[in-house]
């Protein structure tokens, strides 16, 4: 029986190659059971010219199927469906089910649904001027050598790298990377059993607080915060304390007494982007030794240090061993990545690596190998710079339009990043003021998300300049302005 070639129809929507569209609907036709065994395909030419397409595309699609044992060659007859070609499963059919008879509530209890998120619309790209935070840029991306490095880990002579169960194990060039070049710009010095990779920053501090923290330890953060990180801490039910920053970050002499973790951004606070002074930061190490708490630093965006060179990371003036140091690629790299890193004393490591093993074992290999090239070619340096020239001339451009507009800036920015942190007047709800400029383009963040659960303002929103071109910056502040006016004097 032969196989029509009327049965062939090229999608315009298809993200690849002709040669890959051919080859994915005749693998599909065989997984699905709509093509079987012994069926002969359509000849090279007549589908070449049912499709419109190069003879040799097909021949070369039918070559790559022949070597994946779908398909078989039989002399001059042409090629046929392989008796050994991969099968669909025969599963039965499930009876249709009446109703949900469980008590979800009461099943689930909700404890992680019920999070505050910062939610993003899911076509946010298409909207005309997207001031949101974390976002990668497309056109500041090194596609093209990403993609090499990505076929690199795919060759033979990595693919014990890309397959392999590292167990609890990582990529050693990757964690070698990482110890030579990137830790010693922030002034740490790490063997590579001090280090451990985590699907990024989120992830360590989650690993963090499930070693550190039970419901009889005592936790402090920041407060405005990472939600995320919030969100992490309930979870584990400890104690939460949250602690309100200043100007400079976190104040330690707020630091409640007992204790037992605290949970800091001194580089780069979230969300306001202050910057702890070297003072404050030597305070605040000679108090957890005194103390007798551990120091989780999460130093994201240092990178992004454009406008002055980045403070030295907690870590680095760490004499005892009390600060485990959070790093991310999620930032620098592109978010979709998932990919960080956790740095601290070896018995606490080995601790969260037991953990991960149980979890996820370890990130996939693929994506490791890819990024130890990417780093190690030179490539992500070069990345590093091009975004920061260009963060640079947006800030610029945006400092110049919300002053001539003016809007509030609440927060500071010592060292660059990618977000203003904003205020409005006290009878604004920034969550209500969002909503009204969506419908005009504008997406903002509004800031209630990042403070204490207990109560908190809801006239501060943040402002980032990482997903939007510099040409549409000052259009999207005059309707926030505009917006802000139409709200009157409260």
């Amino acid at each position: 029986m032969h196989i029509a070639e009327e049965t062939f129809f090229l999608d315009p929507s298809f993200e690849g190659t002709l040669q890959q569209q051919i080859q994915r609907m005749v693998t599909q036709g065989i997984l699905t059971g709509r093509f079987r065994a012994g069926q002969k395909l359509p000849s090279s030419r007549k589908l070449a010219l049912r499709l419109g397409i190069s003879r040799i595309t097909v021949t070369l699609a039918y070559t790559e199927l022949l070597a994946g044992d779908y398909l078989t060659a039989r002399g001059r007859s042409g090629y046929y469906v392989s008796a050994t070609a991969p099968r669909p499963p025969e599963l039965a059919l499930p009876q249709a089910r009446e109703h949900d008879t469980v008590d979800w509530n009461r099943a689930i209890g909700q404890r992680f649904s019920g999070a505050r998120t910062i939610t993003r619309p899911p076509d946010w790209r298409s909207y005309p001027y997207p001031f949101i935070y974390g976002q990668a840029d497309a056109s500041l991306f090194d596609h093209q050598n990403w993609r090499q490095c990505a076929l690199q880990a795919l060759g033979q002579r990595d693919f014990e790298a890309m397959t392999s169960d590292y167990y609890e194990r990582d990529d050693p060039k990757l964690i070698e990377f990482i110890a030579r070049h990137i830790l010693p710009r922030r002034g740490i010095n790490a063997r590579p059993q001090e280090i451990m990779l985590t699907l990024g920053a989120q992830n360590a501090l989650w690993l963090s607080a499930q070693v550190l923290l039970t419901q009889r330890r005592t936790a402090a953060i920041e407060n405005p915060c990472f939600q995320g990180l919030r969100d992490i801490l309930i979870q584990t039910r400890c104690k939460l304390t949250s602690v309100d920053v200043d100007e400079d970050g976190l104040p330690p002499d707020r630091l409640p007494a007992g204790v037992d973790v605290v949970f800091t951004t001194p580089s780069h606070h979230c969300p306001t982007n202050a910057t702890m002074p070297l003072e404050r930061r030597n305070a605040l190490l000679a108090l957890a030794a005194r103390n007798d708490f551990i120091l989780v630093e999460d130093d994201y965006e240092f990178e992004m240090s454009f406008l002055t060179p980045p403070s030295p990371a907690l870590k680095s003036l760490d004499k005892d061993g009390r600060v485990v140091y959070i790093g991310s690629f999620s930032k620098s790299l592109f978010p979709g990545l998932r990919l960080g890193y956790l740095v601290g004393s070896e018995p606490f490591i080995n601790e969260v690596r037991a953990l991960r093993a149980t979890v996820l074992r370890h990130p996939p290999g693929h994506i490791q190998r890819t990024v130890a090239y990417f780093l190690s070619l030179g490539h992500y340096d070069a990345l590093v710079t091009r975004m920061g020239q260009a963060y640079k001339r947006r800030r610029a451009t945006m400092d110049s339009a919300i002053r001539e507009h003016g809007l509030t800036i609440a927060g500071g920015d010592v060292n660059g990043g990618s977000s203003f942190w904003m205020k409005t007047p006290e009878h604004v709800d920034t969550s209500h003021l969002a909503q009204e400029l969506a419908s005009k383009g504008v997406l903002i963040e509004p800031g209630r998300v990042f403070f204490d659960q207990s109560g908190g303002p809801n006239n501060y929103y943040r402002l980032a300049y990482s997903s939007i071109p510099s040409r549409k910056i000052s259009a999207g502040i005059a309707l926030i302005a505009q917006a802000l006016r139409e709200t009157g004097p409260g």
